[in-house]
C-alpha cells in the first residue's frame, strides 16, 4: 500500500508549502498538485484526476485536511461519495476528521460542516473589518505599482507613438524584497485611462 498526495489550493496566490511537508512527512510517494476553486466531478479537477490514475490496488488517496477535496460541504460529500463509490481509500492527516476512510460517516460529514463554517467566519470577520477601515478612511488595497513619474513618463512614450507593450521595459519598480520589475500591461493601461480621463 502506498499513499498518494494531493494539494489543493483555490487560486494562484495561495501558498502549498504546508500541505506539501505534511504529505511528505506522511510518507507519500507522489504528491499531484492543483490550484482550483474546487468543482463537482473528478473529470474537472486535473491535479486528482491525475493522483486517481496513477493510484495501484491498495493505494491511499492522502490530504492534509478533508475539505481539500471539495471548497465547501456539498462539494467535499460528492466527491467523497464518488471516491468511496469508485473503491478509492481516503487518508485525512489533520483534523477531527485524521485517519483512514473507506465509506461515508458521520465525522467526515462534520469536519466538511466544521471548515465550511470556518471559511464562512473568516469571510464575514474579513469583510466587517474591511467596512470598519473604510468607515476610518484607510486606504485599502495594494499600493499601486505605476507611480505619478512612471505615468508621465508612460504618457511621453505614447504620445511619440510607442505601443503599451513598446513602454513596458522602460518601466521599473523596485518590490518590497528589492526586485526591480517591470509594470504588467494591464497597470500601465489602467494607468494611461485613468491618466486620460482625469485630464478631460
Amino acid at each position: 500500500m502506498a499513499l498518494v498526495g494531493l494539494v489543493r489550493v483555490s487560486t494562484d496566490k495561495q501558498e502549498t508549502a504546508r500541505q506539501h511537508d505534511a504529505l511528505n512527512d506522511a510518507g507519500c510517494v507522489k504528491i499531484f498538485e492543483e490550484r482550483i476553486s474546487g468543482k463537482l466531478t473528478v473529470a474537472e479537477r486535473p491535479g486528482l484526476s491525475a493522483a486517481l490514475s496513477y493510484m495501484r490496488e491498495g493505494d491511499m488517496l492522502t490530504v492534509q485536511e478533508v475539505d481539500r477535496l471539495g471548497r465547501n460541504l456539498l462539494e467535499g460529500l460528492i466527491m467523497l461519495n464518488d471516491l468511496f463509490a469508485q473503491g478509492y481509500a481516503v487518508k485525512v492527516l489533520d483534523g477531527i476528521a485524521a485517519g483512514e476512510h473507506t465509506e461515508r460517516s458521520l465525522i467526515l460529514d462534520l469536519a466538511l460542516a466544521l471548515a465550511e463554517d470556518r471559511r464562512r467566519d473568516i469571510s464575514r470577520k474579513t469583510k466587517n473589518g474591511l467596512e470598519a477601515a473604510k468607515k476610518r478612511g484607510a486606504a485599502l488595497g495594494r499600493k499601486p505599482v505605476m507611480s505619478e513619474a512612471m505615468v508621465v513618463q508612460a504618457v511621453a512614450l505614447r504620445d511619440k507613438g510607442f505601443t503599451i507593450r513598446q513602454i513596458q521595459p522602460h518601466l521599473t519598480y523596485k518590490t518590497g524584497s528589492g526586485e526591480t520589475r517591470n509594470p504588467s500591461v494591464g497597470a500601465i493601461s489602467q494607468a494611461l485611462q485613468a491618466h486620460d480621463e482625469s485630464q478631460s
